[in-house]
Formats: C-alpha cells, structure tokens, sequence
C-alpha cells in the first residue's frame, strides 16, 4: 500500500512538474502569432488611442503584431465580456479601464474572470467647454447652472466610465440642475463639443488635446490633485471652485486561466515599454503619467478603485445596469 501510494505522490509530482515545464515552454515561443487588444471603447477616443500607442510598442518588442479590436458598446461591459470568454492562452489581452465591475448586470467578476498584466497610465477627467459656453471655472459652471436649471446638458462618455460617474458626483456635491447626456465614446462626444452639439463635457485629454491647444475646445479644469503638465496653465477643480478627485486607470489584463509564465511575460515587456523616454512623454503629452506595476500591484489598484467608485455609487443612488 505505501509503495502504491509513493508511486501516487510520485505520479502527481511528476505531472505537476512537466505541466510546469509545459507552460514555461509555451511563454518562451509566445507568441507564436499575432496578439488581439480587445478596447472596449470606440475607435478614434481616450483609451484607443493609448491602447493603439502601447499596441504598436509591444508588437515590435514581442517579434509580432498586437492588433487593436474595439469592441464597443454598453460602456466597456460588451468589451470586458468578449475578453472573460476568450480562450486564455495570451493571444487575447484586454485593454481594461476603472469602472468595468460597476454595472450590477456586467455578467462578469474581475477579481475572478480576469488576471491583471499590468497598469499603464493615470489618466484625469479634464471638464471641457465649447468657446461659446460663458464659463472660464467651475465657480461659473454651478452659477450658470443655478441660474437658468435644467437647461446645461454635461456630455460624457456612458456609465459606467467615470466621466458618467464624476458628472453624477458634480450634481451631487453642487446641487447643479443638469442633464448628463451620454456619449458611445470620448471620440464622439470631443467631435460633437468641437461643433457646438455639446457645450460642456467630462473628458479626457488623448481626443481633445490637438483642439484645445488650436483655441476649438476650452479647457476649465482637471479633476485631479495635481495640474497635467500637457496643459500647465489650467488649474485643477479644486483651484477652480469644486473639489474633485476623477482619474481613470489604464492597465492590461487577460483571461482567467492564462499561464503565469505568459503573464510575466506580457507584464516585463509592458514595463519595458513603459520605460521608454517617447512612451512616458507620450503619455505625459496625453494628459496622463506614465504608471509601471506588477500584476499584484494592479490587482490591489483594481479592487481599491472600484470599491471607491462602488461607494460613490451607492452614496448617490445611481442605477448602473
């Protein structure tokens, strides 16, 4: 019986070992074959235009092509989805941004459906007017607002991004009558601010920034602790009147179940790519700071962020579906 026994423990460590192997082996010829980015966003915005930056990067360091698939549509959740139920073998990686977990009907656990590369980038909300809009703070935005209730429409991308979030937060912590109009993307909502369709929005910097520099788009304040050193001179909302705290992250993860071996992989490699001066000025340029992590690191900023916003949520009464 105990030599049976052994011959079991032996046969199990043995198979352990060779699965081991097998999966070192396997991150060593990764890739073998072009990668799939999944951006759950529409082409043209904030996310894909980072996501097409880093894609482009990895690719050449890699020895294969990493090609952008946007898969917009219900926020991120169709996205994310299409990511959970690919197969788990490093040819299909997501580009994940904070507020993915938050609709109560996602059909997905991050902590469990998914496994966190690595994070890219902090990335603010930056309130954004049209020329015409007679607002230069957020002082003037809730005097505006005040003054003629529920006739200022906030465009921002849809729940559960945390431009939908933070323009909920706005109403909230103001008492502003506005109406949120929400957008597919960041891509559609600076074309329409661009024209005049919007006069006011909660975007990111990637798709506006060209314009804004060019005097088309006004920008009156990033929500974030700190000024962005692509635009200096306009000040934070805090400085402008209304405190507020609204960054996004961007990071990298892949289905649960891919290997470790491939996971480490894909996370120096990213860190790699990271590190490089065009990468960080890129990102700096862009509106957002360059952020290197370990897959634990993003794990931990995963779950401290989206119960942050999970709070908020539920503080506001907010329906997410």
């Amino acid at each position: 019986m105990k030599t049976r026994k052994w011959a079991g423990l032996m046969a199990a460590a043995l198979a352990c070992g060779f699965g081991l192997l097998s999966q070192t082996a396997m991150a060593e010829d990764y890739p073998a074959r072009p990668v799939s980015l999944i951006v759950p966003y529409p082409a043209g915005g904030g996310v894909d235009t980072v996501g097409r930056v880093i894609a482009q990067k990895l690719g050449e360091r890699l020895g294969q092509q990493v090609l952008v698939v946007n898969r917009p549509g219900a926020g991120s959740v169709i996205g994310v989805r299409d990511a959970v139920r690919s197969q788990p073998d490093g040819y299909t990686i997501l580009m994940m941004v904070t507020g993915a977990s938050l609709p109560a009907n996602a059909g997905y656990d991050l902590q469990k459906d998914l496994l966190p590369i690595g994070l890219i980038a902090s990335i603010p909300i930056v309130v954004m007017a049209h020329p015409s809009l007679p607002v230069k703070s957020m002082s003037d935005i809730v005097a505006l607002a005040k003054k003629e209730p529920g006739k200022l429409n906030i465009g921002t991308p849809p729940s559960p991004t945390l431009n939908y979030f933070g323009a909920e937060q706005f109403k909230s912590q103001t008492g502003a009558d506005v109406v949120v109009v929400t957008y597919k993307g960041t891509g559609p909502l600076t074309t329409d601010l661009l024209g005049g369709h919007i006069r006011l929005a909660f975007n990111t910097l990637p798709p506006a920034i060209g314009n804004i520099k060019a005097g088309g788009i006004r920008a009156i304040a990033v929500a974030a602790p700190q000024r962005l050193a692509a635009i200096p001179d306009v000040p934070t909302t805090a400085e402008s009147g209304v405190p507020l705290d609204i960054v996004q992250y961007y990071g990298l993860a892949a289905p649960a179940g891919t290997p470790r071996p491939i996971i480490d992989k894909l996370n120096k490699t990213l860190r790699d790519v990271l590190a490089q001066d065009d990468i960080k000025q890129r990102i700096i340029a862009d509106g957002g700071g360059p952020a290197p992590s370990t897959p634990e690191e993003y794990a931990e900023n995963i779950k401290r962020e989206e119960g942050k916003w999970a709070a908020l949520i539920k503080k506001l009464g907010l329906k997410v579906e």
